[in-house]
């Protein structure tokens, strides 16, 4: 959480429940378009400061995060009162962020308990194989819990190989971003969609065609550009002296598949059981299923963290760094992003209402190819699940009717966030992570633009083939 979120709910006066129609909302009708510029900055500086000043951004990404959140807070506060921006704050962090990144949080510390020691031989259909395994497992175990599963296997089974770039570059199109694409535990935005009230199957059903066709058609490449890798390699004659010989593969810390199990059934449950019970903080409702999930979200991760033996999550250069990253970047992204919601709800009557008029057809339904095309180049350069939240709510932000008549909308949505988001290194945040590790292992990785042009060549024409089977 930033300082000024926590600064602000200090500040808050210790009153009883109080319900959420007894205080203001933020009345996006009468925003202006600078209401976005902490938004924006934040999210530029995410995308490029990494890239431009590394050493900076390393030592000090929570202070640019607070500021960002601060140049929107303060101005809030002084323009409509403390009130209305607390109830704001509240809101997102209790209903939106809290949740968000419980679940980040345990699938960080369970998929961290896992490790699998040994080693494969990286011929063509052994890394295929190995693919195709982490293309499952991102959709239950999340992307970055799968991409850091299973990346250190992947390059230990490929050490002796004179070409290996295109297996990380492959490995980062399927496992770290399409293959989470399945259900709300795979891709963050994913799960914002069922905190907004997306049934937990109904990802699963609707984004299944896409998925399979996205990932057929990927692996297929793979295999035949890996074997054409594989004969030139062997016809060389390169030495094949392998700096890790084949082992039999284990797995360490199998306690994790069983509380990886555990993570799936509560986020089921929320799902599932309504009691019709809630209890109301500054206006927002907090409905005894959710807090129940996130409580029970919480005790599994502790669990792990007690049960893992601690050579395993040694093995595994297990920090907590990461994750303590992502919750500073995203307390800030989620509150700057308040006006943008804002202005979404106000519709027509806001300043969006030319962008619904880009997203809407001639007949005022949604345009499809627009929407999945649109979210899909902001998810390759921003990050893709504030992004799915601005076209989930600009396309009305209703689950019930997204999930319906405009069950099209949505998975365009979906599938724009979370497939585009494998076009650079910064769309998704495995991407990056995976081509450092990668690199600490001698991978020589292309640059973020020669990154961008493996996109261009092999992914927007399967983007463009979708387009036509499920959104033209």
């Amino acid at each position: 959480m930033t300082r000024a979120a926590l600064a602000l709910l200090l500040a808050l006066p210790a009153t009883p429940a109080i319900a959420a129609e007894q205080i203001a909302r933020l009345n996006g009708a009468g925003l202006s378009p600078l209401w976005i510029v902490p938004f924006a900055g934040i999210l530029l500086s995410i995308a490029l400061m990494p890239v431009t000043a590394p050493a900076f951004w390393h030592h000090h990404f929570g202070k640019t995060t607070a500021f960002w959140a601060s140049t929107l807070l303060v101005p809030l506060a002084l323009n409509y009162g403390l009130g209305v921006t607390a109830h704001e704050v509240v809101h997102t962090l209790l209903a939106e962020y809290l949740p968000f990144m419980v679940l980040l949080f345990s699938l960080f510390i369970v998929s961290g308990g896992l490790h699998v020691r040994g080693n494969l031989h990286g011929s063509a259909s052994q890394n295929t194989c190995l693919l195709g395994l982490g293309t499952v497992l991102a959709s239950v175990m999340g992307t970055t819990g799968a991409a850091m599963l299973l990346i250190r296997p992947v390059l230990r089974a490929n050490d002796n190989r004179q070409h290996r770039a295109h297996v990380v570059i492959f490995f980062i199109f399927l496992v770290a971003n399409i293959g989470g694409g399945l259900t709300p535990l795979g891709d963050p935005p994913l799960f914002l969609g069922f905190l907004k009230g997306v049934d937990f199957f109904w990802t699963t059903r609707a984004m299944l065609w896409p998925t399979l066709m996205a990932t057929g058609i990927l692996l297929t490449l793979f295999f035949a550009l890996d074997s054409w890798f594989w004969r030139s390699e062997n016809e060389r004659g390169r030495p094949t002296a392998d700096p890790s010989p084949d082992t039999p593969v284990a797995i360490d810390g199998k306690i994790n598949i069983a509380l990886l199990g555990a993570i799936l059934a509560l986020v089921l449950m929320s799902g599932i059981w309504k009691p019709d019970l809630e209890v109301v903080v500054y206006g927002t409702s907090l409905e005894l299923q959710n807090v129940a999930r996130d409580a029970g979200l919480v005790a599994v991760a502790w669990a792990s963290l007690r049960l893992t033996p601690a050579r395993v999550r040694q093995a595994n250069h297990f920090t907590f760094g990461p994750i303590l990253e992502v919750a500073k970047l995203f307390a800030g992204i989620f509150i700057t992003i308040t006006p943008a919601i804002a202005m979404l709800r106000a519709g027509t009557d806001g300043v969006f209402a030319p962008l619904i008029g880009a997203v809407t057809g001639a007949d005022g339904r949604p345009n499809e190819v627009v929407y999945f095309w649109m979210t899909g180049a902001l998810s390759s350069f921003l990050d893709n699940a504030p992004t799915y939240l601005v076209f989930f709510n600009l396309a009305g932000g209703d689950a019930g009717v997204l999930m319906g008549p405009l069950a099209t909308t949505l998975v365009a949505i979906s599938a724009g966030a979370v497939f585009m988001g494998a076009n650079t290194y910064i769309g998704n945040a495995p991407n990056f992570m995976v081509k450092s590790i990668a690199e600490s292992r001698g991978v020589r990785m292309p640059s973020f633009l020669g990154y961008l042009g493996w996109s261009m060549v092999v992914l927007v024409p399967i983007y463009g083939l979708l387009t036509l089977l499920f959104f033209a």
